[in-house]
């Protein structure tokens, strides 16, 4: 720990968050008065890159220190094994830690909950304590077992289909003020015991699709918007089922601004909460976003079925002792955050002969005077491997079967075929430099850009003779041999009679009750 820790860390994901939608980030519109204050005591990276471009893989990542193939969460594999996580780390510390959001994939099943002393999720069909004991154990079996894998994505389907109509319209209510409130309630007991400090760990859910924000927001960032009249579901516009035109684009992003607007007035809120109370001075604050969102840029909506910049290049402001008020642009991996936070409490990983874990990586250190010079490791990463300088960022997308599954039933209803050799089927990989990005697709033509050049990301030089792409596309081509090859197709198959039978009892019952049996 350096001399000037502080005692408390509060870690914020602002969930589907695009950083050029946030005035530290240059936004014309005044979504987050909160954050620009925020951003003055604070350092603001502008290189800050996911590992993947959605939730699971990338907060498992942030728990563990891993990327994604290594720690093998993603949709075809939906929860988080034999990894300790940063929770479990500070938890056997002796620090007390919460985790509190509305987002179904942060929950007991996925085990990413896995070490806080307390969680809740307020996720409206899917909440925390149905997402343990047998339900947990049914998801496992199915997706374990390729021959009942298509049962799997019967109930995903069928979950989704509840989540759009629960979540649409007037009826959808921000979980937001209860995850503030439950943060402010945790941090009060926590101090009121013998705690050696305290780790929060907070998701918002608000400018994740649909899109219904409060009143006040709507009428100030999209005065006129009906939120039930514009198309909320990006699977109809990336199956081609639908079009979106300029003015319902306008709308569209009018609607998310308002979510973001309302986003930073709880944030603002919690963080007031903790100045008033004398606490801010205490307490480190680690905020970014998970991914980012696409609004018909290259023709897609939502955050699948690409890694492009909108989506893997997403906001990070922390504000340490350690760290000075800035804006930096050197290349910083969200990754990196599990270290900073263990080394923020002077702590390290406790593995379990069950458990594989990682142990605090100076160099991967946002606090170290050696953070990210990676040519001095002894045992080094991929990454490290792959980009000794410590200037690229690696992102990795295993294909999206829920959403994909959720595409191909928008499609078939439109009287469309989808092509199985698009980016929707492919796997990608990423290697991304403050400069340059080179994605390799395992079904379509590799995608490179001159970010320094074209940070729209509109002319694919994968094909050219540009030195700077090599030199990116020469360090994915290490980090993939690193990190053990290229990604392997799902194995597909039917549900028949005999596999449902493979199921126990208690499967099969709680089944049953989910009205998918007789």
């Amino acid at each position: 720990m350096t001399s000037g820790s502080p005692e408390n860390v509060l870690f914020v994901v602002m969930d589907t968050v695009r950083k050029d939608h946030l005035g530290p980030y240059g936004y014309d519109r005044d979504t987050t008065p909160g954050l620009d204050a925020f951003a003055e005591e604070a350092t603001v990276f502008d290189n800050a890159v996911a590992p993947a471009p959605w939730t699971l893989p990338v907060h498992a990542s942030i728990f563990t220190g891993m990327y994604p193939s290594r720690h093998g969460a993603d949709q075809e594999n939906p929860y988080l094994e034999g990894a300790t996580t940063l929770a479990q780390s500070l938890s056997a510390a002796g620090h007390d830690t919460a985790c509190y959001s509305s987002n179904a994939w942060i929950t007991p099943y996925t085990h990413l909950t896995d070490g806080f002393d307390d969680q809740d999720n307020f996720f409206e069909v899917m909440p925390g304590d149905l997402l343990s004991g047998p339900l947990a154990r049914m998801w496992q079996v199915l997706n374990d077992n390729p021959r009942l894998r298509r049962l799997a994505d019967m109930i995903v389907s069928a979950g989704n289909t509840a989540h759009e109509y629960l979540s649409s319209g007037e009826g959808a209510d921000s979980k937001t003020p209860r995850v503030i409130d439950r943060t402010k309630q945790f941090v009060e007991e926590a101090e009121s015991g013998d705690s050696d400090g305290w780790f929060s760990f907070i998701n918002l859910m608000d400018a994740h699709l649909p899109y219904h924000p409060p009143a006040e927001f709507r009428e100030e960032f999209a005065p006129g918007v009906d939120s039930s009249e514009v198309c909320q579901n990006s699977k109809l516009y990336n199956s081609g089922a639908e079009e979106i035109d300029d003015d319902e684009w306008d709308d569209i992003r009018g609607l998310y601004d308002a979510e973001i607007a309302h986003i930073d007035s709880q944030l603002t809120r919690l963080f007031d909460w903790l100045k008033e109370t004398g606490r801010w001075d205490d307490t480190a604050v680690v905020l970014c976003a998970d991914h980012g969102e696409l609004h018909g840029e290259h023709d897609l909506y939502g955050h699948e079925f690409g890694l492009y910049d909108p989506l893997v290049n997403v906001p990070l402001l922390v504000k340490h002792p350690e760290l000075d008020a800035e804006r930096r642009e050197d290349t910083v991996e969200l990754l990196d955050l599990y270290h900073t936070v263990l080394d923020t409490f002077d702590a390290d990983a406790t593995a379990t002969p069950e458990e594989e874990a990682v142990a605090l990586d100076p160099t991967r250190s946002l606090l170290s005077e050696q953070y990210r010079e990676f040519d001095g490791v002894e045992e080094p990463d991929p990454a490290q491997q792959a980009a000794p300088s410590g200037e690229t960022g690696f992102v990795e997308y295993s294909r999206p079967v829920v959403e994909l599954k959720q595409l191909e039933e928008k499609a078939a209803d439109a009287g469309i075929e989808l092509d199985e050799d698009s980016r929707f089927y492919a796997r990608m990989r990423a290697a991304r430099s403050a400069d340059a990005k080179y994605v390799r697709i395992d079904r379509i033509e590799d995608e490179a850009y001159r970010l320094d050049e074209d940070p729209g990301e509109t002319e694919n030089l994968a094909a050219s003779d540009d030195e700077t792409i090599d030199e990116v596309e020469g360090e994915l081509a290490i980090f993939e041999t690193e990190i053990g090859g290229a990604w392997t197709s799902a194995a597909a198959g039917e549900v028949s009679d005999d596999s449902v039978e493979e199921m126990d009892e208690e499967i099969q019952e709680r089944l049953q009750d989910l009205g998918y049996m007789e």
